[in-house]
């Protein structure tokens, strides 16, 4: 891997505040919602896999310990149960930012338990998929409800996501706003006749 604080474009011995407010640039950059049907696509969840795996290994050396998930070696789970050993393989493929061995290896695993959601939402936010590792990690959840590991990683997906959210994300259009309404009588008008 790179430089990690090169990949952030920030200098080395930079503060945890500044890497975070690097990161969070980096992540609106190359987030795969500005590149929806766009050849520049693949470069982009590259380049996003990059900064995330920058991100982490400089809070890691930082003593933070709150990179975007947590660390999956071993055989056994953060609860302290027994693991499957191909699940614990495709953790440690995660931990190695092995993302395409991952996801082959976890689709082979015919059994769609908790644990599988929940690797498969890991993978997923490796890749900056934020909405399918919310899916996917609230399917383990539900699965599994007692499961600690499920939940931390769950409020933090949520706590790093809360950042690239604007303010209006979600709630549609001000009603009280005339200028919206005329363009949506415009809209549907010219897609109506062909008289505008």
């Amino acid at each position: 891997m790179q430089n990690p604080y090169e990949v952030l474009g920030i200098k080395e011995g930079a503060s945890q505040e500044e890497i975070k407010a690097a990161y969070r640039e980096q992540v609106k950059k190359y987030h795969p919602d500005k590149y929806q049907n766009n050849p520049l696509q693949d470069l982009a969840e590259e380049k996003l896999q990059e900064v995330n795996e920058a991100y982490e290994m400089l809070m890691k050396n930082n003593g933070s310990g709150t990179g975007n998930y947590q660390s999956y070696s071993g055989g056994v789970r953060n609860n302290g149960q027994a693991q499957n050993p191909e699940f614990a393989e495709i953790r440690r493929m995660i931990d190695r930012g092995n993302l395409p061995g991952a996801e082959a290896a976890l689709s082979r695993v015919r059994t769609r338990n908790a644990e599988w959601f929940f690797l498969n939402g890991m993978i997923a936010l490796r890749k900056g998929w934020y909405d399918e590792a919310v899916n996917q990690v609230q399917t383990a959840m539900s699965m599994d409800p007692s499961n600690m590991e499920y939940r931390n990683a769950m409020n933090s997906i949520m706590a790093s996501g809360a950042g690239y959210r604007t303010n209006a994300y979600g709630r549609g259009y001000n009603s009280n706003d005339e200028l919206c309404r005329m363009l949506q009588c415009y809209c549907c008008a010219d897609a109506l006749c062909d008289c505008i």
